[in-house]
């Protein structure tokens, strides 16, 4: 048999069958549709897609500018437009913030992708 169905996305279960257009799963009985279910995983892909200000993917080592004056709690300055960050990294932050990076004269902080844009 050189064809393989995928495991069960619940259950993980390696013993699917075919019924029709869908797949089942003999152990927990969860039926899914093949299609649907890559349309979801390409869905999440993008959306798991880190973009800046201008909707160019950024990736983690990219150099960013800031793009928008940005107050700073406990600073007495903000950090100021056009100032460029090197060497970003992509995390899950705190709330929407995905980027941590060190800028120059305050530190480390996480930056907020909608903030920034590729050098």
């Amino acid at each position: 048999m050189t064809d393989t169905l995928p495991a069960c996305p619940e259950c993980s279960s390696e013993y699917t069958y075919e019924m029709g257009d869908l797949l089942v799963c003999p152990e927990c009985a969860h039926e899914w549709s093949p299609s649907e279910a890559a349309a979801e995983a390409a869905a999440e892909a993008e959306a798991s897609l880190v973009k800046d200000v201008n909707g160019t993917p950024l990736a983690d080592g990219d150099d960013v500018i800031i793009v928008k004056d940005l107050p700073v709690k406990g600073a007495p300055k903000p950090i100021k437009s056009g100032t460029k960050v090197r060497g970003i990294r992509l995390v899950q932050g705190v709330g929407d913030h995905d980027i941590d990076a060190k800028v120059d004269g305050f530190g480390p902080m996480q930056l907020k992708s909608s903030v920034v844009r590729k050098a």
